[in-house]
């Protein structure tokens, strides 16, 4: 038999590997190769950005607003006037891009300083664009680097360019990108978001609560104009589906230097 004839090794075995009966090398590999990737770096703090990928930087929306109140002007029909009060509310959300990217500067300022230079913790986001995109930018805009744990989707969530090359991540499971999220986390940070911010924020909340998470880890939400609308935590605790004392677990903030100051408070 000549080498050429030789079976393929398994783990070279391209069928194999992403067959279903390889998917715990897959999932063991999520979790071996991104904390090999942090050791070599020396990476164990991170403040963590949650929020929506739809949410635009404020020039943007400011153009897409302007376009939609042209076309609405030329033809004011009820389509186009839908399209002009879509784009007032992203005009409006877009102040939390600039939020984020202010105060992921601030963090990642705070985080060089405190070490004379060496950073001590890094802003971490989903890779993604809107709001994770702008957690990137702010850390690069400050001189510094950041994490951007992205995510393989069927309508493809293309990495920022804003996250530092070494750091970047891409991953097919959730649930191991969650875990990462969170497992060198010292703060989080949730911004307004959809399905996928609610899912993260109430995972997290559930381990906290159910003391799966027992050490100090500070959550701050932020915008109560969107949050109070969004969801009624207070209703929760007066139909008995959580104690009171669960709302302790986390604290509303509505701008980038109370959130920063409120995060050194809490990171002493």
């Amino acid at each position: 038999m000549t080498k050429s004839q030789y079976p393929l090794k398994a783990y070279k075995n391209p069928e194999f590997m992403n067959s279903a009966e390889a998917r715990p090398i897959r999932i063991l590999s999520e979790y071996i190769e991104p904390n090999n990737r942090f050791n070599e770096s020396g990476i164990d703090s991170t403040i963590v950005f949650f929020g929506s990928a739809r949410i635009k930087p404020k020039e943007y929306a400011k153009k897409e607003i302007f376009k939609a109140a042209e076309a609405y002007e030329k033809k004011p029909t009820p389509a186009n006037e839908k399209k002009l009060s879509s784009a007032r509310l992203q005009l409006r959300l877009s102040k939390y891009y600039e939020d984020a990217a202010e105060l992921a500067q601030l963090i990642t300022r705070w985080a060089m300083d405190k070490e004379g230079g060496k950073q001590c913790c890094y802003v971490c986001s989903g890779g993604g664009p809107g709001i994770m995109e702008a957690a990137n930018k702010g850390a690069r805009l400050a001189g510094g680097k950041s994490i951007g744990l992205n995510i393989s989707l069927p309508h493809e969530q293309k990495p920022n360019p804003y996250i530092s090359d070494e750091f970047l991540f891409d991953f097919h499971y959730f649930f191991m990108r969650k875990y990462w999220f969170v497992y060198k986390a010292k703060a989080l940070i949730v911004f307004p978001g959809g399905f996928g911010t609610f899912d993260e924020m109430m995972e997290v909340l559930t381990l906290i609560q159910t003391k799966k998470i027992d050490r100090k880890l500070p959550i701050i939400i932020f915008g109560q104009d969107y949050w109070r609308e969004i969801i009624d935590l207070e209703a929760m605790v007066r139909w008995g589906t959580i104690a009171e004392e669960d709302l302790e677990l986390f604290t509303f903030v509505n701008s980038a230097k109370e959130g920063f100051r409120l995060l050194k408070k809490m990171l002493k």
